[in-house]
């Protein structure tokens, strides 16, 4: 057990990574429970259907200790191996999380690549079939018009690759406003392959009262952990800046 402050941890034990998922062994803050039913996480019924047509039963091992974290508001780090249900317990949080009545962005993803970008956005949209979500995935690669007309139209969820993001909100396409909820997707990566710089470029443009997600496959320093949001971002972005 470890007492990270202001944010929730959920760790798979690193000496278990090929268990089956029954037995993996998770390292979590001491006020984290396991919810084994989609139907105890309190999440809207719409939002149920489209888990389970999705082909969802029951959640997975990661999506039993995270999913009510999240949708409690509180910042959470999140590490288990790939194939565990990281993707779709962000399309999950992101979809009971937002307001599909409005037409301002709230929450906003981050990946290290086009294509998990991308598949984020596939699982929002599947899971969401039945609340009417509306995402777009700001990625290079794609027409920066195509982005602009998306953006002006109005989407509740943006995930992109930070580059692309960056220069949306830099062109004032991408308002930052109504952002509630930033997710950090393979956040180890994200942070070894040198885009904390872009990261933090976006992050000064976000609102002060922010939840913040980590999602990683490797464990995350130690140091990191230990650190509550505004020690976080200090962590992070090598600033005394943050606002709590």
């Amino acid at each position: 057990m470890s007492d990270l402050g202001g944010a929730s941890m959920v760790r798979q034990n690193p000496r278990r990574v090929t268990a089956p998922e029954e037995a993996l062994e998770f390292e979590t803050s001491k006020e984290v429970q396991v919810v084994t039913s989609f139907a105890d996480m309190g999440i809207k019924d719409d939002l149920l259907r489209g888990i389970y047509q999705y082909g969802f039963e029951k959640p997975s091992a990661i999506q039993q200790r995270a999913v009510v974290p999240i949708l409690q508001g509180r910042d959470v780090i999140a590490q288990a191996q790939s194939g565990t249900g990281k993707t779709s317990m962000i399309g999950l949080t992101v979809c009971q999380t937002v307001d599909t009545t409005s037409r301002e962005v709230q929450a906003l993803i981050l990946s290290p690549t086009r294509e998990l970008a991308s598949q984020t956005e596939k699982v929002i949209l599947a899971m969401g079939n039945f609340i009417s979500i509306k995402v777009h995935a700001c990625i290079g690669g794609k027409s920066v018009g195509d982005d602009i007309r998306k953006l002006e139209n109005g989407v509740q969820v943006v995930s992109g690759t930070p580059g692309r993001v960056c220069d949306m909100i830099k062109r004032r396409t991408l308002k930052t406003t109504h952002i509630k909820l930033l997710i950090l997707d393979e956040s180890d990566e994200m942070l070894s392959r040198g885009f904390k710089d872009q990261i933090y470029d976006i992050y000064r443009y976000l609102p002060p009262v922010l939840q913040v997600c980590l999602i990683s496959v490797i464990p995350l320093p130690r140091v990191l952990l230990e650190h509550d949001k505004c020690c976080l971002c200090t962590f992070l972005f090598n600033t005394d800046t943050c606002e709590t």
